[in-house]
């Protein structure tokens, strides 16, 4: 066997032979301790989407104000728990010593460690029950967000109330007002979700057949991260969301849009052409309140004859939002992206109700999705037993066709 690949517990016989090298038990520990340290600090990023740590709402804060004492208890007792075991190890390690005679039973010590334990228990579960009740408490929330998932999007539906006078259907991006309770109602079409937001509050399941509640309020304008955390099938780790807070007068100026039908494309333009394409591919499972048909009449989608869920995401107004796919992909380009992601409160709510113009558009990710979207994110290839798919499906359109669907999909203000 060459030296090379001799293996580390080979003893060589020929004296030509070298020694196989091993690692040295000291450079072991450095490998791992580096290797620990990239993983701890990996979790330490500064203005971290998705950081429970940086509340930056009351309903979040309120979590906050109980997990730090807890962080910190649970910490002391890690510390005094691994100190205790490395002095057993080093103190009592075998050194060839006969067997130490055992002891058992002392009360003392026996009642004293279920006290502190208890103790310890009790000091963390009372405010911990209490913090549950007050993030259950829905009462005095002025707004109403029915949130229903399904693989792998979310859909917001926002149905007559004060301030908004008809019904509301849109994907991705959680729409709300700054500084006001939100009351959301969560549900899912398919299988178990689980939506979390984790800058505005906790988690919570979204269950077919029912309806779980939670509050949600935000400080300040601005985009907050949020992701599914109940697996739920191949695009699971796909499946995010985006809660988009605006202050009072710029949130009314967003609901008076999204009430607004879609404009017809100008004839004889790409656009229309796209709008074509639209109709005979997409409108099926995908809904554009006020495109018709040939004949004027209106065209509602069908999705419950194609997907298990039942429903696609509203396209209406498409380019009012950030992100598609499930909040996968951006419509807008990185640099875009970037500067109204690090604009000020005071400049946010414009630049978010601007939506995507031709210059931010992020096209290229845009026309992948069109062109194969389950290259993009996994679907289950093949329907279920009652021919429902799951996702969207390959389409197998031209490439003029995707040039021509992106020139239509682009006026969807």
């Amino acid at each position: 066997m060459p030296a090379h690949m001799a293996s580390v517990d080979h003893v060589p016989t020929d004296p030509g032979e070298q020694m196989p090298i091993r690692p040295r038990p000291a450079r072991r520990r450095r490998i791992a301790l580096t290797a620990g340290l990239g993983v701890l600090l990996a979790g330490c990023a500064e203005n971290a989407p998705q950081d429970t740590w940086q509340p930056a709402g009351p309903d979040a804060r309120t979590i906050d104000n109980l997990q730090q004492p807890v962080f910190l208890a649970a910490g002391v007792v890690g510390v005094l728990v691994f100190a205790a075991v490395v002095y057993c190890i080093v103190r009592f390690r075998d050194r060839g010593q006969a067997m130490p005679s055992q002891s058992h039973g002392k009360s003392a010590v026996e009642i004293g460690g279920i006290v502190l334990s208890a103790s310890i228990l009790a000091a963390i579960a009372v405010p911990t029950f209490r913090t549950i009740f007050d993030l259950a408490d829905t009462s005095g929330c002025d707004l109403t967000v029915n949130v229903t998932g399904q693989q792998w999007w979310w859909e917001y539906a926002y149905p007559a109330q004060d301030g908004i006078e008809a019904p509301i259907v849109t994907s991705g991006e959680l729409v709300i007002p700054t500084g006001e309770c939100v009351l959301l109602r969560i549900t899912s079409r398919d299988v178990i979700h689980s939506f979390w937001i984790p800058k505005l509050n906790g988690k919570r399941d979204a269950v077919p057949g029912r309806i779980h509640t939670l509050r949600m309020e935000a400080d300040e304008p601005g985009i907050y991260a949020g992701q599914c955390t109940e697996f739920c099938g191949l695009s699971h780790a796909n499946m995010k969301m985006d809660a988009v807070a605006l202050n009072g007068a710029d949130f009314a100026t967003w609901v008076s849009s999204q009430l607004a039908p879609a404009e017809a494309a100008a004839e004889g333009s790409p656009a229309a052409e796209g709008e074509a394409v639209f109709t005979q591919q997409c409108v099926r499972c995908h809904q554009v309140n006020g495109l018709d048909d040939t004949d004027g009449n209106p065209l509602i989608a069908q999705a419950d004859q194609y997907l298990v869920a039942g429903a696609a995401p509203n396209l209406t107004h498409l380019m009012s939002r950030t992100s598609f796919a499930g909040a996968t992909y951006s419509l807008l380009t990185e640099s875009c992206r970037a500067d109204l992601l690090a604009a000020t409160p005071e400049e946010f709510g414009a630049m978010y109700l601007a939506g995507v113009t031709p210059e931010c558009l992020n096209r290229i990710e845009l026309e992948e999705w069109l062109r194969n979207a389950p290259s993009k994110k996994p679907m289950y290839p093949t329907p279920n037993a009652e021919g429902l798919g799951r996702g969207m499906p390959y389409l197998a359109i031209s490439e003029g066709d995707v040039d021509k669907l992106v020139d239509y999909l682009i006026t969807l203000k």
